[in-house]
């Protein structure tokens, strides 16, 4: 079997522009967490702009409020520990100051061939799958977790 990786998109529907008073504090954080994630055991790599600025302000959907992050972890339990036991939970707590409900999925988890960068579109069409499908090999989530085993296995529906 070929060596995989997980990839993971997230999506959240900001309260306010970016620049505006609700997301200062969130804004504030974004830099640390970053920091934190790219020393993470297991963090391979993460969406960037161009200019290097944090990922937040990429625009890949029509409702300019929609923020996005993608990585790429080793397996997900690396991913899982820092989403949990880090610094990340603190705007996980908070996040109703900062982000409404989004009305989709909001995250998407596939594995991805070692090496292999995915694109904003390929997340896109994960969260899709997965909202209209639900969890399967080709997309899924933290709580029905498919292995890098079981992928190799897809059934697209």
């Amino acid at each position: 079997m070929a060596a995989l990786q997980l990839a993971q998109i997230n999506i959240a529907e900001a309260l306010n522009e970016r620049e505006g008073e609700t997301m200062r504090n969130f804004v504030a954080r974004i830099e640390g967490i970053n920091v934190q994630a790219d020393q993470a055991p297991g963090f391979i790599w993460r969406i960037e702009e161009e200019d290097g600025s944090e990922a937040p302000t990429i625009q890949s959907f029509a409702n300019p409020l929609m923020l996005i992050n993608m990585s790429v972890w080793e397996d997900i339990d690396g991913l899982k520990q820092f989403v949990c036991e880090s610094r990340h939970m603190e705007p996980l707590r908070d996040k109703t100051s900062w982000f409404g409900k989004v009305a989709t999925m909001h995250q998407a988890l596939w594995w991805v061939p070692k090496g292999h960068t995915p694109r904003m579109s390929e997340g896109k069409v994960r969260l899709d799958y997965l909202q209209k499908h639900g969890s399967s090999q080709y997309a899924f989530t933290f709580e029905q977790p498919y292995t890098a085993e079981e992928s190799t296995r897809i059934q697209i529906k």
